[in-house]
């Protein structure tokens, strides 16, 4: 019988593939995951809190990104693809920074579907949490109008918070108050 030996990507081969595919993989301590692709809604959805995000950030110095840009997790090892990210830290929006990944956002938002859920909780909850500094992490739900924010604060000390439909969605990080009618119009998800 033969054997298969896997050998694990660097994080330099794994972004010279990201840079040359046309497919997105997540990174985790040397596999690469394929990107599963997201329905109407979910689509929907991103676009509208990434426009809501953009047009309440202009003029500040922080900066939304949507679906391509990667957040870095070095204590993790890993690159994740958020639907949604903004950073407010100056490494990330210098010049000479990365161009392709983000390393301190200050907000992350995924918008659930049945694919990913297990991801984007077991996997990502904890780890976007290690995260240095403050950070906010936003659960979008495709099929029913449910939210849950999670913050982590200075101390390291993580706070759950879900809104009922009809209150005020804070996101805290940027300042933002959303409703859930403005996260959910168009998409069809009641």
């Amino acid at each position: 019988m033969q054997r298969a030996k896997w050998v694990p990507w660097s994080e330099v081969e794994y972004l010279r593939a990201e840079r040359e595919g046309v497919l997105r993989h997540e990174y985790l301590a040397g596999q690469i995951f394929a990107m599963a692709g997201g329905s109407k809604a979910h689509n929907i959805i991103a676009l509208n809190v990434a426009a809501r995000l953009r047009a309440h950030l202009r003029g500040r110095p922080c900066r939304a990104f949507i679906a391509d840009m990667k957040v870095r997790l070095e204590h993790a090892q890993c690159y994740y693809y958020p639907d949604v990210v903004v950073t407010c830290h100056p490494r990330d929006m210098a010049p000479e920074g990365p161009a392709d990944y983000l390393i301190e956002p200050a907000l992350i938002i995924e918008v659930l579907s049945a694919s990913t859920e297990t991801t984007d909780r077991r996997e990502k909850l904890p780890a976007y949490m290690r995260l240095p500094g403050p950070v906010e992490y936003v659960l979008i739900d495709s099929s029913k109008r449910q939210i849950e924010i999670y913050r982590k604060a200075e101390t390291g000390e993580v706070v759950q918070e879900i809104p009922a439909p009809g209150e005020s969605v804070n996101v805290d990080s940027v300042g933002l108050c959303l409703t859930f009618e403005a996260i959910y119009e168009d998409s069809g998800v009641e």
